[in-house]
C-alpha cells in the first residue's frame, strides 16, 4: 500500500485508510516478531508494574467505576487474577471489567516501573505501554484471533511512531510529556481496526483523540508527583477506545488534527515535519524501530550503565572505587534528567546521574534494586551528586555518553556508551527477553504458568483468541 494513493488526502484519512486497509500477510515476518517481542515484553512489565501502590490505586479507580466485563486487569492473585481471556466469559474469580477501565489500569501498570518500550530514534512515543493494553481489552471484548491481534498492533505502531517521528521529539521542550500526547492517536488505531471500523473511522477516531491527549513535565522539577507520570500512559489506553468507539458510533473530529491549523503539530510542536506522518508508507517499518529497555528506569543512561557494567566486569572495580566520574550527553538530558536529589523512587528513575551511579553498586539488570534503600543508600546519593554531567554538542546518538571514569587507584578509561542491548541495531537476543519476561512474571504467576504464556504470545499468529494466563 503506497504512501501516493493518499496524496489527496489529511495525514489522518492517509493514515486511517492504510490502518484499515492492513491484512496480517501484508506484514513483513521481522515486523511480526518485532512486533511480538514488544508485546510479551509489555505484558511482562504489566504484570510486575502492578504490585506497586501507584499501580493499585489506578487498579482501585478502575474496578470502581469499570462495571462487569470481559476484560482482564493483571495484578497478583487475590486482586483480579487473569482469566481464560475468552470474550464475554468474565467470572468471579478474574473480576472482569470494561474495555476502557482496563485498558487504563493496564496502561498505568504497563509504565509504573519504566520498564516499557520506545522507538529509537526517539520520539516521545510508548509502543508498549500505550497500545499493548488497548490490545489485551479490545481482543477480550471481540474475540479477535491471534492474527487480527498482531496485525492491529502493527497498525497501531506504524501511525503512533509516525506521529512521533513528525513531532521531531519537541513537545517535551515545551514541558509537555510526549507520550502523553501522542499515546492517543495509537490506542484509537489499535481499538478501531479489532472494531473493524473502516478508514473513514479510524480518521475520525484520530480527529477525537487529538482533543484526549494530554501531560505535563511538571513533575520533573518537583520533589515528588512522579506518579501521575504512570497515569499518561493509562489515560492514553483509555482515551483511544473511547475514541474509536464514539467514531464508530458517527461521532466526528477534525480531519486536519495533525497536520492543520491548532492541530497536533501546530499546537504542540516546534520545529515539525509533517512530511514525516505518511512518508514510506507501507514500505518503511516503522514497528522495526521499536526499541525495548534492559533496565528499569528511563531510557537515556541505559547505555553508559551497560558500558559502565562491561568495564567494572573486565577491570574489576565496583562503585567504592570511583574517585572521578564525567559524563557528556544531549542538551535534552543535561536539562531533563539531571536530578541530584531524587524525592521518591520514580522520580530517580529519571535520573541519570542517580541512575548511572545505582548501576555502579546494584545490578541493574533487577528491577527490584530501584527500590526505597537505594535513595538511601548514602554511597549511591554521595556519587549521584559527584557526577559531572556536561553537554556533548555533536552526541552521535541522543541517549549516548562519551564517559570519563578515574579510579582511586590512578586508572583512567574512557568510553562511548553509544547502544545497548534492546536498540534495533543492538536486538536483545530471543533467551534474554524470555529470561527478563520471567524474571517479571514467576512472582506473581509461578513459574510453569509464567513459562507458557511466554511460549504462547511467540504463537500469537496461530492462536485463535489473545492468551491470557490461567490463575
Amino acid at each position: 500500500m503506497a504512501e501516493t494513493a493518499f496524496s489527496s488526502a489529511t495525514a489522518a484519512q492517509a493514515l486511517a485508510r492504510f490502518a484499515a486497509g492492513m491484512r496480517f500477510e501484508d506484514v513483513p515476518e521481522a515486523v511480526r516478531e518485532r512486533a511480538m517481542a514488544c508485546i510479551a515484553d509489555t505484558l511482562g512489565c504489566i504484570v510486575h508494574g502492578s504490585r506497586f501502590p501507584w499501580s493499585t490505586a489506578t487498579e482501585a479507580y478502575a474496578r470502581r467505576y469499570g462495571g462487569q466485563g470481559p476484560c482482564t486487569v493483571f495484578g497478583a492473585p487475590g486482586r483480579g487474577a487473569p482469566g481464560s481471556g475468552a470474550p464475554g466469559s468474565g467470572t468471579a474469580n478474574d473480576q472482569g471489567i470494561g474495555a476502557p477501565f482496563a485498558a487504563l489500569a493496564n496502561g498505568a501498570a504497563a509504565h509504573a516501573f519504566e520498564q516499557d518500550s520506545l522507538r529509537y530514534p526517539g520520539a516521545g512515543v510508548h509502543p508498549g505501554a500505550t497500545l499493548v493494553p488497548v490490545l489485551v481489552a479490545m481482543a477480550q471484548e471481540t474475540g479477535a484471533t491471534g492474527r487480527q491481534a498482531l496485525t492491529a498492533f502493527v497498525a497501531g505502531c506504524e501511525v503512533l511512531f509516525r506521529i512521533g517521528a513528525a513531532s521531531r521529539h519537541s513537545s517535551e521542550k515545551l514541558g509537555f510529556h510526549a507520550p502523553g500526547l501522542t499515546g492517543p492517536y495509537g490506542a484509537a488505531v489499535v481499538a478501531g481496526v479489532l472494531l473493524g471500523l473502516d478508514g473513514a473511522r479510524i480518521a475520525r477516531a484520530l480527529g477525537i483523540a487529538g482533543s484526549l491527549s494530554g501531560g505535563l513535565l511538571a513533575f520533573t522539577k518537583s520533589r515528588e508527583g512522579a506518579m501521575v507520570k504512570r497515569l499518561h500512559m493509562g489515560r492514553a489506553c483509555e482515551a483511544g477506545i473511547l475514541a474509536a468507539r464514539l467514531a464508530a458510533d458517527g461521532y466526528s473530529g477534525p480531519e486536519t488534527i495533525l497536520e492543520g491549523r491548532f492541530g497536533f503539530l501546530d499546537t504542540y510542536c516546534r520545529d515539525a515535519d509533517a512530511g514525516r506522518l505518511t512518508a514510506d508508507l507501507g514500505s518503511d517499518w516503522e514497528t522495526l524501530r521499536i526499541c525495548l529497555k534492559r533496565y528499569a528506569c528511563h531510557v537515556t543512561p541505559q547505555a553508559a550503565m551497560q558500558t559502565l557494567r562491561g568495564l567494572m566486569a573486565t577491570h574489576g572495580f565496583d562503585g567504592g572505587d570511583v574517585a572521578e566520574l564525567a559524563l557528556r550527553m544531549s542538551e535534552k538530558v543535561a536539562s531533563h534528567h539531571d536530578i541530584r536529589a531524587p524525592g521518591d523512587i520514580m522520580t530517580a528513575q529519571y535520573s541519570v546521574p542517580f541512575c548511572v551511579a545505582l548501576s555502579l553498586y546494584r545490578d541493574p539488570e533487577d528491577p527490584r534494586v530501584f527500590d526505597r534503600s537505594a535513595l538511601e543508600d548514602d554511597a549511591i546519593a554521595s556519587l549521584c551528586r559527584r557526577i559531572a554531567l556536561a553537554t556533548d554538542p555533536d552526541p552521535p546518538t541522543a541517549w549516548s555518553a562519551r564517559i570519563t571514569l578515574t579510579l582511586r587507584d590512578g586508572r583512567r578509561f574512557d568510553a562511548l556508551a553509544r547502544d545497548y542491548l534492546g536498540m534495533p541495531q543492538t536486538p536483545m537476543p530471543a533467551a534474554d527477553i524470555r529470561r527478563r519476561f520471567l524474571l517479571l512474571t514467576t512472582e506473581t504467576l509461578g513459574e510453569r504458568a509464567a513459562a507458557e504464556w511466554y511460549d504462547g504470545l511467540m504463537r500469537l499468529p496461530a492462536l485463535p483468541a489473545f492468551p491470557i494466563p490461567r490463575p
